[in-house]
């Protein structure tokens, strides 16, 4: 099996916005397909993250998206990988392991800092990949969110 993990732009909206959508779905959202497609173009037409799509065997198989952040206590720009799904179908075939690598690689060659994720309290499979390849979890800061009404 051939795996490839590259950039992706406009023309892969067809191969990565349902991936997308399956993710928002992972994380019990409704399946929207043009939600997932609107927001994911967006975010590429407007340089606003980096999408990294991983192929096996030619066939979109997952994803990762990084947006560009800032550290004033660095005083260094760092990336947010918010989002890594893999489709059912090609899991165990090393495909998150790929783009998480692919992140580390991209998050040098711009400089970051740091790269930071989160992820469900339950979602210990993901969990363990990201501790196997060195995340270390928070025992400094305690993240809150504020819900914001649209």
């Amino acid at each position: 099996m051939a795996l490839v993990i590259r950039y992706a732009a406009l023309d892969d909206l067809d191969a990565v916005a349902p991936l997308f959508n399956d993710y928002r779905v992972f994380y019990q959202l409704a399946s929207d397909p043009a939600l997932a497609r609107t927001y994911l173009a967006e975010r590429l037409a407007n340089l606003q993250s980096v999408v990294l799509l991983a192929e096996l065997d030619g066939v979109a198989v997952g994803f990762i998206q990084l947006y560009p952040g800032f550290c004033s206590l660095a005083a260094a720009p760092y990336w947010l990988l918010n989002d890594l799904y893999v489709s059912p179908a090609a899991r165990g075939h090393g495909v998150a392991r790929a783009l998480m690598d692919k992140a580390r690689e991209h998050a040098i060659a711009t400089g970051a800092d740091r790269l930071d994720l989160s992820t469900a309290h339950t979602n210990t499979t993901a969990q363990a990949l990201y501790e196997s390849l060195g995340y270390q979890l928070d025992q400094t800061y305690r993240y809150y969110s504020l819900p914001l009404a649209r």
